[in-house]
């Protein structure tokens, strides 16, 4: 078993880790604070090819694959975690349910401006009533002769209300199964829909970069062509979705965490105490070499997964082992990492207090620890 990179996964990791340090660290403590969306650092990464990176040249992608993606991920998410999530939910949730359940058509209308960078989409999945019960949906479409009404409403949707963002792909009860259970369908909305309303953007502890909103359907009217995928077959469509972006979410929050043994390195060799670098002593070093430790092994937990994954081998489990372990690490680092700077870790002109803020929310996005931990026991059999 060999974890070292291939020549062209090692030159794109290499790359994104340049950018992030040029292009994102000296700006991205302004956007945080004032909540404004990064367009700029957006529009570069999108001539870079970071959003069409695990998709084939054919509709506009770069012909990488999925760990690539979140090699990159993991590279940005180093320096901010509110531009990967951006990438992350750009590619994991938005475009790639398109590439993957998308026709022909839709695929040639809306793939090549989502892989370039030039338009976002956003994923709706959440509900105000119903978040790790994706089951319970609430939100409902009838077909009205070539059209889908939709009513309800979505929240926490990532990307679902910047300038340039395209369509969000609406998770809706569109009739009932033979068994009595919901038919759940997905299905494309593009941004301007009447009916299609996006709320003012939340107040959130942490990711104050990235673009969140919730979204209102009242009576909202789309062609009956903008169902993606087979009618029913929306809730299988998902939860393949959240299987592949668990791991996306692994590489960021390894990122994260890769992040604050950066920043607690480079602050243990300046910060003097006691006539010495607080490098010096046993209790930063001995702080430091665990954090390491934990980002070093949550990397080979989601590193296993995108194997398993692109080898075409089952990897539910081993995509909620490696979410659920990185963003605990993440969180944990995050903790030592303010915990190592003192005072200065609780100032926001810091990189790790952004780092503390950004964390908790890794446990939470994306299917919660319980959630993880609940798939991994079913998947045991148990």
């Amino acid at each position: 078993m060999d974890f070292r990179l291939s020549e062209e996964h090692e030159a794109l990791r290499e790359s994104v880790r340049d950018f992030a340090r040029e292009a994102v660290a000296p700006v991205i403590a302004e956007h945080y604070e004032r909540h404004t969306f990064p367009y700029e650092i957006v529009r570069q990464m999108g001539k870079m090819g970071l959003f069409g990176l695990p998709f084939p040249e054919e509709h506009g992608g770069m012909g990488g694959d999925y760990f690539a993606l979140c090699l990159a991920l993991e590279e940005l998410a180093r320096v901010d975690s509110s531009v990967a999530i951006t990438l992350e939910a750009a590619v994991s949730l938005g475009a790639m349910p398109i590439y993957r359940f998308g026709t022909d058509e839709q695929q040639a209308r809306w793939l090549p401006k989502l892989l370039s960078g030039e338009a976002l989409a956003g994923f709706g999945l959440t509900e105000p009533g119903t978040g790790s019960d994706a089951g319970g949906t609430q939100t409902r479409a009838v077909l009205d002769g070539d059209e889908w009404v939709i009513n309800g409403s979505k929240a926490f949707i990532t990307n679902s209300g910047t300038d340039i963002t395209a369509l969000v792909t609406v998770t809706a009860v569109t009739g009932t199964n033979p068994d009595g259970s919901k038919e759940l369908s997905t299905i494309i909305v593009p941004s301007g829909t009447p009916g299609f309303t996006v709320a003012p953007a939340y107040s959130k502890v942490g990711w104050n970069a990235s673009d969140t909103h919730e979204l209102t359907f009242d009576d909202c009217r789309v062609p009956a062509g903008n169902l993606l995928g087979a009618r029913g077959r929306g809730f299988a469509q998902f939860l393949r979705i959240l299987d592949e972006g668990r791991i996306a979410i692994a590489a960021l929050a390894v990122g994260l965490a890769q992040g604050c043994v950066d920043e607690s390195l480079k602050y243990a060799k300046e910060r003097q105490a006691f006539g010495r670098p607080i490098g010096n002593y046993q209790a930063i070093q001995f702080k430091i070499a665990d954090m390491e430790l934990k980002a070093h092994t949550a990397r080979l937990a989601y590193y296993d997964a995108a194997a398993r994954m692109l080898a075409g081998e089952p990897f539910k489990r081993q995509a909620a082992i490696a979410k659920l372990h990185a963003s605990t690490v993440a969180v944990d680092n995050a903790r030592e990492a303010t915990q190592i700077h003192g005072g200065y870790g609780f100032m926001n002109e810091y990189p790790v207090a952004r780092f503390w803020r950004d964390s908790k929310i890794l446990e939470i996005g994306e299917g919660t620890s319980e959630v993880q931990r609940m798939i991994i026991a079913r998947d045991l059999g148990l």
